[in-house]
């Protein structure tokens, strides 16, 4: 995660007829225990809708710290950050950033209390895709009930230029991984495999441009990690979605 426009957007929408109660965190220097060193050292958490800025937080304890901790759900660490809120159906935007400025690899998560008729039926993440360890990495969990779940996901790089984004990530990649970090589908240009492609157009998710990737699949409750690179190590910034299909 970078600045400016490189700093890290989470996007989710909620469905339903309820509101539904979430929690958003932004995690850092906990992301040590997972070997990673460039972490973001103080990350700073905003969270909006579509009229503007709903709640932001710096550090978790600073407010709202008795009702993270219920929640099972606090930061290790108290300079990550934490928003509890109740939200109406509709979509929502989380931006991490570095306190002053600073730089590392963050971690945006958003946990849904399932005790309505209320659902993620989408999420995302904008960032900076680099290489090695600074790719982008996209992480959803399906656990209400048995019953497989049908997703879409996607990688977006050359159609943000639309959206007056410069430096973009010119050829992604997708690879989607189960919790035990095996590899199930991978995919380059989502165009490639013609069966893929139906789904995904018959979905209305087409991708914009050719180079653009997506996944089209059918997975058992589980965690998922669906990570972004760039072809041939290119690097620029990327959106990654992951559908929850009816």
């Amino acid at each position: 995660m970078q600045t400016d426009n490189n700093v890290l957007i989470g996007g989710f929408i909620i469905t339903g007829n309820t509101s539904k109660k979430v929690i958003v965190r932004g995690i850092g220097p906990s992301l040590q225990s997972n070997g990673i060193v460039n972490y973001l050292a103080d990350p700073t958490l905003e969270l909006h809708d579509k009229n503007g800025l709903i709640a932001s937080n710096d550090n978790w304890r600073t407010n709202q710290e008795t009702e993270i901790q219920s929640s099972g759900l606090a930061p290790a660490n108290d300079l990550e950050s934490a928003i509890v809120v109740t939200l109406a159906p509709g979509g929502y935007t989380a931006i991490l950033r570095g306190n002053n400025g600073a730089t590392g690899i963050g971690l945006v998560e958003v946990y849904v209390d399932l005790a309505s008729d209320s659902k993620l039926a989408n999420i995302s993440a904008r960032g900076f895709v680099q290489t090695g360890d600074d790719v982008m990495i996209a992480g959803f969990v399906f656990g209400n009930g048995t019953a497989s779940e049908k997703v879409i996901i996607r990688c977006i790089g050359p159609s943000l230029t639309g959206m007056g984004i410069a430096d973009v990530l010119a050829d992604p990649t997708l690879a989607l991984h189960d919790g035990n970090g095996t590899l199930l589908i991978s995919d380059d240009n989502w165009n490639d495999d013609a069966r893929q492609a139906a789904q995904i157009i018959a979905a209305g998710l087409a991708p914009s441009n050719d180079f653009e990737s997506a996944i089209a699949t059918t997975l058992p409750p589980g965690a998922y990690t669906a990570i972004v690179a760039g072809k041939n190590g290119g690097t620029g910034v990327a959106l990654a979605e992951v559908f929850h299909l009816p």
